[in-house]
């Protein structure tokens, strides 16, 4: 009977999470089960081909002080100034860890590759980022609205004569575009850096014209909503736009709510940052402080923009102004983003558990720090946690062990008892009275310890250091399936061993039940993470060697007179 209360409350709880799982999904939040509902699977080729011709709503609106100075139909600002893309001219600089296209269209960021980060897909080519292609629209943007005509991100701009390669003993390169309609002059100047993921973009308007005028910049991030091919159908991760302010801390928007305008987020702020995340890898904006509207806006058919605009005040005649901005593209690495921006790290979402996620990841990252290899750092990390609920799990194990001490006593009872259920747990109960045994003493010791487990698990699956990581020997890769499968099949055997530890169910389905799950888990591990697994294999070893040792102080321990 307390078997069958057990497995029920397993089942309860397992109910639970998957239905805290459905609710994270349903909000664009990470899920342990099932699919990202944030992104969309809409038509790819479409989506792509006029995402990179541009649509005339792919512009913001200046914020609502200056707004008296846009056209009625916003239309009107794409149509006067729009250039055909084939006289666009493309130009590559190449950094120690990135790739960098710039099109003199609009003097966008059309591809970004990381250098240092082998691709998913094909670990021959890097990871990329910003893109433009037939598959992928993913575009920085940046220009001017609230004067007609103003240069945009599709206006033609002109490259000024300059390197576009590092010289020598120089950090740092500079990348000049400049274009002049509506009667400003802009220019837009990528200050590009050695070994940084982060670029500098300021933003110089000369109002060449004989009137004050009141333009506004923007800056944003444009992309399709289309899901990676690397993304797993077992677990979730977050792909999406997110927004940062002092007031609301992060807020995080699926592509769903920007298309039905149900998006919910800080729209006016002072300082903060935009982002489009997407697992293990990020882009964002870092725009000066001052006020500011943060925007999202669908563009079209699966074709989202995020970003900020910003009042440059009254221009006069001659008059220039300044915006300036930080444009990041690259891994999650905490340390760095942390560095950037204030929340930046954030985008290394783990959820509801950050407060437990957050400490174990500095664990994680000082063990590695003294081991040198994030493999090892996981077995000693998983040590050190379980050191850490040594005297639950013993709690657990004493009352499981005693339980097993009592099964064939219990069986004999049910005999006895037959049909007389009221009588068998009367009798059961005095058992367990007489033994000192909780029949939930095995439970909640564990109930307690799940809210560190799925932090660790969150920690190991979005830390962009496990990728391309080794461990031994066939594991040369924490963040991909174990290739020989040899991890998820040790894992199998050391949960058929903990089964054998656990009292048997007098039920003979729920023992057939409990003799199945190893297969059915290691079955569902081949496709996890090797670093997941290995963090389960580990703990599970850790286990058995504790409940054996319980298991066999207890069984010879005298037994209480009947």
């Amino acid at each position: 009977m307390e078997t069958r209360r057990l497995v029920l409350l397993m089942i309860f709880s397992l109910s639970l999470v998957m239905l805290w799982d459905n609710y994270q999904a349903s909000i664009g939040k990470p899920t342990l089960f099932g699919l990202n509902t944030s992104v969309q699977t809409a038509d790819k080729n479409k989506s792509s081909q006029n995402g990179a011709n541009g649509q005339a709503n792919d512009l913001p609106q200046a914020p609502a002080a200056s707004s008296n100075d846009l056209p009625a139909d916003p239309s009107a600002i794409a149509a006067t100034v729009a250039e055909p893309a084939e006289t666009a001219r493309t130009i590559v600089v190449k950094t120690d860890v990135l790739e960098l296209q710039f099109s003199t269209q609009g003097a966008q960021l059309i591809g970004s590759k990381l250098l240092n980060h082998p691709s998913a897909e094909n670990p021959e080519e890097p990871v990329q980022l910003f893109e433009q292609s037939p598959k992928r629209t993913y575009l920085g943007q940046a220009g001017l609205v609230g004067v007609q005509d103003a240069p945009n991100h599709r206006t033609l701009f002109e490259l000024v004569p300059g390197p576009t390669d590092f010289e020598a003993g120089k950090d740092s390169l500079k990348l000049v575009f400049k274009a002049t309609s509506g009667g400003i002059e802009s220019q837009y100047t990528y200050t590009i850096y050695k070994n940084r993921y982060d670029l500098d973009l300021a933003m110089l308007a000369r109002n060449t014209s004989t009137e004050p005028v009141t333009p506004s910049a923007y800056v944003q991030i444009t992309r399709d909503g289309n899901s990676l091919e690397s993304d797993s159908s077992l677990y979730a991760t977050f792909t999406g736009p997110a927004v940062y302010t002092p007031e609301k801390k992060y807020q995080k928007i699926s592509f769903d709510d920007i298309a039905d305008r149900s998006a919910e987020y800080v729209k006016t702020a002072d300082s903060g940052w935009l982002a489009m995340i997407q697992h293990y890898f990020v882009s964002a904006i870092i725009g000066q402080d001052g006020p500011r509207e943060n925007y999202t806006r669908q563009v079209e058919a699966n074709l989202y923009s995020v970003g900020l605009v910003s009042s440059l005040g009254a221009v006069t005649p001659e008059q220039t102004v300044t915006y300036s901005a930080k444009l990041y593209t690259g891994p999650q690495d905490q340390r760095v983003l942390e560095e950037l921006s204030p929340g930046l790290d954030l985008v290394v979402d783990y959820g509801w558990l950050t407060v437990i996620a957050q400490p174990i990841y500095w664990l994680l990252e000082k063990i590695h720090g003294y081991i040198g290899n994030w493999g090892w750092a996981i077995v000693v990390l998983t040590i050190l946690i379980k050191l850490a609920f040594f005297p639950l799990s013993a709690a657990s194990y004493k009352s499981m062990a005693k339980m097993r001490k009592v099964g064939p006593r219990m069986q004999k009872l049910k005999e006895q008892y037959g049909e007389d259920k009221m009588g068998f747990q009367r009798a059961m109960m005095e058992m367990y009275k007489r033994e000192k045994i909780n029949p939930l003493g095995g439970c909640m010791p564990i109930v307690v310890q799940i809210p560190v487990f799925i932090a660790l698990y969150w920690v190991l699956l979005a830390s962009v250091e496990m990728r391309n990581a080794p461990w031994l020997g066939w594991v040369t890769d924490l963040a991909a399936p174990d290739p020989f499968y040899i991890l998820p099949v040790v894992m199998a055997v050391t949960m058929f061993i903990q089964t054998r530890l656990n009292p048997t169910p007098p039920d003979p389905v729920q023992a057939k039940i409990m003799m199945i799950m190893p297969l059915v888990f290691s079955v569902m591990f081949i496709f996890f993470p090797a670093g997941l697994v290995l963090y389960w294999v580990v703990n599970n070893i850790l286990s058995i060697a504790q409940q054996w040792v319980i298991t066999r102080q207890i069984e010879s321990a005298p037994t209480t007179a009947r």
